[in-house]
């Protein structure tokens, strides 16, 4: 790590917390006028912030108890893509909203027969006039019964190498021609999604980038998704973590178990490598160095990260753990405490998903041992 965080009395911390003294309770539109949904992104969205300065305005949106606009996708994901490759009109016309949380995204890559192995996608995109049309089916579409618009990549050139005749897509998600099933998991929770495509008709303009290139800014968007999904909460960025585990755990008057106690610092141990390795990533963009190959080295730990810390939560419950609701100590104040257990039930059901959204651990492994320790490619 190559860099300190400014203090306390650092102005710059200064200046940020005199902003949420102001607005309380800003709204989404707010914070994206501010600058302070993506501030390493370029003016007018962002403040061209360096790494350091976000990180001070994280900690002053925690401190201040602030939520940025609930759209994972649209700004993870959509909006650096449409960022780095878009035209000026797409980006005049999209980012804003994004940012704000006005409209919400949603991202069609994933096909039963084309999940881990992306490339292989059969959805058709053929061209006709000033517009393509869509033939295909997708899955696992997140939100894409909420969404306004998606991203999708299609096939556009059959005849080429796999990787090399895909397109990517703005897709309105009330085009005639979509139809959205839900799928419903084990927590009972509809997030997910089939979507059919049934000659939709896309403007050309709603195009990313060229056509037939969409498979290298697929990449952009997959690299983005692998960082986003490793961040510090236990299931993908949300929910609980290890260091409240601990806080429960000493409020409760510490755990006798000694195989237990072994568990939990062992997890915690892990916690403090992955928060390094996500300063490490701070480092490299403070270089200038892109998200890589190394985003699957945090996604495949934070994700088995996740299942550890949500197995010792579960097991903490003693008995209760057989109930969907349940808090991994009883403890004063707590106990009674509803909503809270059933967050705690529904990250331990949610668990199995870690290892298989946002690319498998085996394609994660897979990458890692041939873009980055340089072993020979699996065949």
């Amino acid at each position: 790590m190559d860099f300190e965080l400014p203090g306390e009395d650092d102005p710059q911390r200064l200046s940020i917390r005199e902003w949420f003294l102001d607005h309380p309770s800003p709204t989404g539109q707010e914070l994206a006028e501010a600058g302070y949904v993506v501030p390493h992104w370029p003016k007018p969205w962002g403040i061209d912030a360096n790494p350091v300065t976000q990180i001070l305005i994280d900690q002053e949106i925690r401190r201040a108890r602030v939520n940025r606009p609930n759209n994972p996708i649209g700004i993870g994901w959509a909006g650096p893509t449409i960022l780095s490759a878009g035209t000026q009109e797409q980006k005049d016309r999209y980012l804003f909203p994004i940012i704000s949380g006005q409209e919400i995204w949603c991202q069609l890559f994933s096909e039963p027969q084309a999940g881990s192995d992306l490339a292989s996608l059969e959805t058709r995109a053929v061209a006709d006039g000033d517009e393509f049309i869509i033939n295909g089916q997708k899955i696992w579409t997140t939100y894409g019964h909420e969404a306004q618009f998606g991203i999708l990549i299609a096939r556009t050139n059959p005849d080429v190498p796999r990787q090399e005749g895909i397109t990517y897509f703005i897709c309105p998600m009330d085009s005639p021609g979509i139809t959205v099933t839900p799928i419903v998991d084990m927590t009972g929770l509809h997030a997910f999604n089939q979507v059919f495509l049934d000659n939709v008709r896309l403007p050309r303009e709603n195009v990313v980038g060229e056509v037939n290139d969409g498979w290298r800014l697929a990449k952009v968007t997959l690299a983005n998704e692998r960082v986003s999904l490793s961040t510090e909460g236990a299931i993908w960025g949300s929910g609980p973590t290890i260091y409240d585990v601990v806080r429960l755990a000493r409020d409760h008057g510490g755990i006798s178990d000694k195989i237990m106690r072994q568990r939990i610092a062992q997890a915690y141990t892990r916690a403090e490598i992955l928060r390094l390795i996500r300063l490490r990533t701070v480092t490299a963009a403070i270089k200038g160095v892109a998200p890589g190959p190394e985003s699957s080295i945090r996604k495949v730990m934070s994700d088995e990260h996740g299942q550890e810390v949500m197995g010792i939560a579960k097991d903490l419950s003693g008995v209760a753990g057989m109930l969907n609701a349940s808090l991994p100590l009883e403890y004063s104040g707590i106990q009674d405490d509803q909503a809270n257990a059933l967050m705690w039930g529904f990250c331990y059901l949610f668990t199995p998903a870690l290892t298989i959204g946002g690319g498998t651990a085996q394609v994660q492994r897979n990458i890692i041992a041939e873009k980055v320790l340089g072993l020979p490619k699996d065949q």
